[in-house]
């Protein structure tokens, strides 16, 4: 098996076309896109799990409850529709019904998704014609699709892969997504779209986005903020039915999608210059190895010292301590990438840690923790906490 990682997004598998326009919500950056299935899909969906969800989540959660058949996603960025009351309800399914209209579907075939200000209503005047702008200029560039939903975003973020099983066979996936702030899971302020050109039934196509989500955008955190309006998409066009003794291979490709998808919003993270990779190993159980590795990355003091480049490893001590688990504080070792800063639970000195500066002086590392205290181990992706991030969201909406 032969497989290819390809620099595009959601219209590299082929039955998709989609389109990015400005309607006015930004002043001079896209800010609605439009993506299309030329057949029927089958939908999978996750949504936040945040109590205050904005319209679009709400409208698009009981769509999919109701039916698996799609074939468009209407996405605005710039304003969340979010705690709009029965406005922002009827907005968002009127979103759905112009999108329809223009494509010819039936609106129940079309999803919504919003990101951006939380409590503005929508323009719909300006949202009106941005949807027949988009519908009329489909193509299979998927570029201005994934800059349209950017926010604080400084770059788009999507990626295709493609495996050639044999001469016959083979599979595409692609995707993009957006999110740069308010990210911690269960999923962030992010939307993610994801596209194949195989049919997968339904409900396996379900549970292979939810164990794919599990592993990538439930494991980053930006700055520990959960948002209202996260949302994950993937499309399986209907009528080339996948073998199911190939479904593994399919799930490690979604996974690695998902992976690549979640680490370009870690990187991107608001004012972010470094991301770490946080492994907690020997753990009691699986939900102390995770209480642990999401502790130490939403630390502020830790984020704060991975901007400093400063391996000061007791604040990742002060962290565990605080973390609601089994623990052995004599019994920790911690390492900077392979610069083991603490063993048994106190430093090695001074020397060991001036040659850890030299590991965070890089873009990417990984901090091990090692509790030694059972055989379960978790990881998270998270980014460092800069002078950037005050200043991007002190003046957000200004």
């Amino acid at each position: 098996m032969q497989i290819k990682w390809i620099d595009r997004g959601v219209c590299y598998p082929e039955g998709f076309l989609a389109s990015g326009v400005n309607c006015g919500i930004k002043k001079d950056r896209l800010d609605l896109g439009v993506l299309f299935g030329t057949t029927e899909c089958y939908a999978a969906a996750t949504f936040t799990t945040n109590k205050v969800k904005a319209a679009p989540v709400k409208i698009s959660s009981e769509k999919l409850n109701k039916n698996k058949i799609y074939q468009a996603i209407v996405v605005n960025s710039g304003n969340a529709n979010c705690c709009t009351g029965n406005r922002g309800l009827l907005d968002a399914q009127e979103m759905c019904r112009l999108t329809a209209q223009e494509l010819n579907l039936p609106e129940e075939k079309v999803l919504v998704c919003s990101t951006g200000v939380i409590g503005e209503p929508l323009p719909m005047g300006n949202v009106t014609n941005g949807i027949k702008s988009a519908c009329s200029s489909l193509n299979e560039n998927d570029l201005p699709f994934a800059e349209a939903i950017m926010t604080t975003d400084t770059k788009p973020k999507r990626i295709a892969v493609e495996a050639i099983l044999d001469e016959q066979t083979t599979i595409k996936i692609g995707g993009c997504a957006k999110g740069a702030g308010m990210i911690y899971p269960n999923m962030a302020t992010m939307l993610a779209f994801i596209t194949t050109d195989v049919e997968i039934p339904p409900d396996t196509l379900q549970e292979m986005l939810k164990n794919a989500v599990e592993q990538s955008f439930n494991r980053i955190s930006v700055d520990g903020d959960q948002s209202t309006n996260d949302t994950v998409i993937l499309l399986s066009p209907k009528g080339r039915k996948f073998p199911e003794k190939q479904y593994e291979l399919f799930q490690n490709l979604l996974t690695r999608v998902c992976e690549s998808l979640a680490l370009m919003i870690v990187k991107d993270g608001e004012g972010a210059t470094k991301v770490a990779k946080i492994i907690v190993k020997n753990a009691t159980t699986p939900q102390d190895a995770e209480k642990a590795a999401r502790k130490i990355s939403n630390s502020l003091l830790f984020k704060t010292a991975l901007f400093g480049e400063d391996p000061n490893w007791g604040r990742i001590m002060g962290a565990l301590g605080a973390a609601d688990i089994t623990l052995d504080p004599n019994a920790i070792d911690i390492w900077f990438d392979d610069v083991q800063v603490v063993s048994c639970g106190m430093g090695m000195g001074k020397e060991t840690e001036e040659r850890a500066k030299l590991a965070m002086r890089k873009d990417q590392i990984v901090i091990t923790v090692d509790l030694k205290v059972g055989k379960y181990q978790y990881h998270v992706w998270t980014c460092d906490l800069s002078y950037d991030y005050v200043k991007i969201n002190a003046e957000y909406r200004s």
